[in-house]
């Protein structure tokens, strides 16, 4: 699938919105898609921070372990997740707006490992993109809303 990206403008400054999407526990209570966040590594945010998200995905209750592959403080992280057949690659970008504000920019990728999910993907893609697309324009939404109630 090719990366899907989705951005939004959020009326909060980038330090509070970098807090709320850095908040893996208190995710589930902002983020609606979000059931459930175990973390597993004690400690700040950064590289090597790692977590198992359940949420809701084409209608079905989904788990991934996700790992913080990349950090830049305050601006943007990478992270992963790793199922047989594929590799999914995650970006979270804040950038100060000149308006007092900033803007959110997530970024989605799945990556085939194996020639059965190549093909799968070939066939699923569009669909799968439609799907991806709105689920990060909620999370969005939901991330945007708790920054500018903060």
């Amino acid at each position: 699938m090719r990366d899907v990206e989705v951005r939004r403008h959020v009326a909060a400054p980038a330090e509070r919105v970098w807090a709320v999407v850095t908040d893996l526990a208190g995710s589930p209570q902002v983020v609606r898609g979000i059931h459930a966040v175990e973390v597993l590594t004690p400690g700040e945010f950064g590289v090597g921070t790692r977590w198992r998200e359940t949420r809701t995905v084409l209608g079905r209750s989904a788990t991934e372990e996700m790992t913080v592959t990349a950090v830049e403080p305050q601006r943007s992280y990478t992270t992963e997740a790793v199922r047989p057949g594929v590799r999914y690659l995650s970006t979270v970008a804040v950038t100060p707006a000149g308006d007092g504000g900033s803007d959110l920019v997530m970024t989605f990728g799945a990556r085939p490992t194996s020639t059965v999910t190549r093909v799968l993907g070939a066939v699923t893609g569009p669909l799968g993109r439609r799907a991806v697309t709105r689920a990060l324009e909620a999370d969005l939404a939901d991330l945007a809303a708790a920054a500018e109630r903060s």
